[in-house]
């Protein structure tokens, strides 16, 4: 066996073969790519993630909406958001979002404490906590997001169907709570007692809550005025009429500006006397009974009172609009729009029916759902909203649905939140006046609500009953008789 002889000679010889430079040349080129490989995901850690993650879930989870993005990239002031989670055990839905909010202000930090290593950190913002809940922070104010608001289940559904359906409502809790730790006064809506009206569910409470919309009972036979830090008045279907005396202290608080929620019920006995002139004065009368549909279009379930009104074009209903929501009213009175009662006045319809709805003298006791003798033609309006200009800059906005069922969780639940939706987005309206303030609607984890026109289910009843089985006899005895002339 030969030793190799090792010479400084020898060493530097093999620097000029070409086997050297042909390997020189690789391993240059792969350090060049490894280079670039670094500095490209340094530029790319450096992006928003708005511009680095591509959101392809069907529902949209993770693209903000733009009440998000005005109200999160007009932050004026630092807000800290608190992850509470152990490492390893982060919620990717969670993460995905919260990296959209850094994106979109510098303003916004996103900070992890994990609770094995800081045992005590939430001891100062919230006396329990859940892993993956949130505190929004800025300055002195904060709010605590628990993860189980963030996750919701429809227990109504799960209840009655056995389905588990999850909602998402990771980005209507954090902007809710970055506008509530920014605000420096929470608008106040104050609801009328006194008449029997119904409370709110604790669905739509906590919805409101959720709006930063402080909800206080109100009784106007015991007080002299409205009171002056009230946003807006919300009368949720009464019972019995307003008196006289607080339909003149109604009157006052409108002529200074101020704001009114009705929502009211075909009356069952009587009549709202004073009620309604108070509306008459701002434009809107009410037709006698309740609305029937005659277009299969505009009802559900084969329930021609199950009403599918058309929604108009309104800061209150452009959300709804855009996204493909419905509104379903069953049992409605029918609204009339008087034309031209004063040059200050604006009226528009939000929802209505169509032109072959009729009002159903007998109300409550009709025996049948076709037009009888005394019934009123439509169409009829089911919402509005109305603008007063009482002085120079200063309005007055009221806002009228014709039926309970607009706050009624069963319904709501049969359009997918489209409901709550018009109810929260006309609240705002009328404590904002601004589209900034129009609700977020949640996103759906599962399959949402499937809701069809009766003239839809009945299309699809012939098509998949009828056409279809048809269609594959026919071809089948096509089949068969050449064959047997064969």
């Amino acid at each position: 066996m030969k030793t190799p002889k090792f010479s400084v000679k020898n060493i530097a010889a093999s620097f000029t073969t070409r086997s050297f430079r042909v390997g020189g040349y690789s391993v240059a080129a792969a350090a060049i790519v490894v280079a670039i490989a670094v500095v490209v995901n340094m530029l790319a850690a450096a992006l928003p993630a708005s511009l680095t993650q591509i959101d392809t879930t069907s529902n949209r989870l993770f693209t903000l909406s733009e009440q998000t993005e005005k109200l999160v990239g007009g932050l004026q002031q630092e807000v800290t958001i608190y992850w509470v989670v152990r490492n390893g055990y982060e919620e990717a839905y969670i993460e995905s979002l919260l990296d959209q909010y850094k994106s979109l202000s510098d303003q916004v930090r996103v900070i992890k404490k994990d609770p094995d290593v800081n045992p005590t950190f939430t001891q100062q913002y919230t006396d329990s906590f859940t892993e993956n809940s949130l505190i929004v922070e800025s300055g002195e104010r904060y709010r605590y997001v628990d993860y189980n608001d963030i996750f919701v289940l429809d227990y109504y559904s799960y209840y009655y169907s056995g389905v588990a359906n999850w909602s998402f409502y990771g980005e209507n809790e954090i902007t809710s709570a970055i506008d509530y730790v920014v605000s420096q006064d929470l608008p106040k809506v104050y609801q009328l007692t006194g008449h029997g009206e119904a409370d709110l569910s604790s669905t739509f409470s906590s919805a409101v809550e959720d709006e930063n919309i402080d909800l206080e009972q109100l009784s106007l036979l015991t007080q002299e005025t409205v009171p002056e830090d009230a946003s807006c008045i919300l009368i949720n279907t009464p019972q019995s009429d307003i008196s006289q005396e607080e339909k003149d202290k109604l009157l006052e608080y409108l002529g200074n500006g101020g704001n009114l929620l009705l929502i009211t019920d075909p009356p069952q006995e009587g009549n709202l006397t004073n009620l309604e002139e108070l509306m008459a004065y701002y434009g809107v009368t009410t037709a006698t009974g309740v609305v029937v549909e005659g277009d299969q279009n505009h009802y559900v379930w084969g329930m021609p009172y199950y009403l599918l009104p058309d929604i108009g074009s309104h800061t209150i209903t452009s959300p709804l609009n855009e996204n493909g929501y419905y509104v379903l009213l069953p049992i409605a009175q029918g609204l009339i729009v008087q034309e031209n009662l004063r040059d200050t006045l604006t009226v528009s319809e939000l929802l209505t029916t169509s032109d072959a709805s009729f009002s159903k003298a007998a109300g409550y006791e009709m025996s049948t759902y076709e037009k009888e003798e005394g019934d009123a033609d439509g169409p009829f309006a089911l919402a509005v909203a109305i603008t007063d200009t009482v002085d120079d800059g200063i309005t007055s906005d009221i806002v009228w649905v014709s039926s309970s069922a607009l706050v009624d969780e069963q319904t709501n639940a049969q359009v997918s939140g489209g409901n709550q939706d018009f109810f929260l987005n006309a609240l705002n309206y009328l404590c904002d006046g601004e589209e900034s303030g129009i609700s977020i609607h949640a996103k759906s984890l599962s399959s949402e609500t499937l809701t069809m026109s009766s003239s839809t289910v009945s299309m699809l009843t012939v098509l998949v009953v009828g056409l279809i089985p048809a269609g594959y006899l026919a071809a089948g005895l096509v089949i068969w008789v050449r064959r047997k002339r064969r």
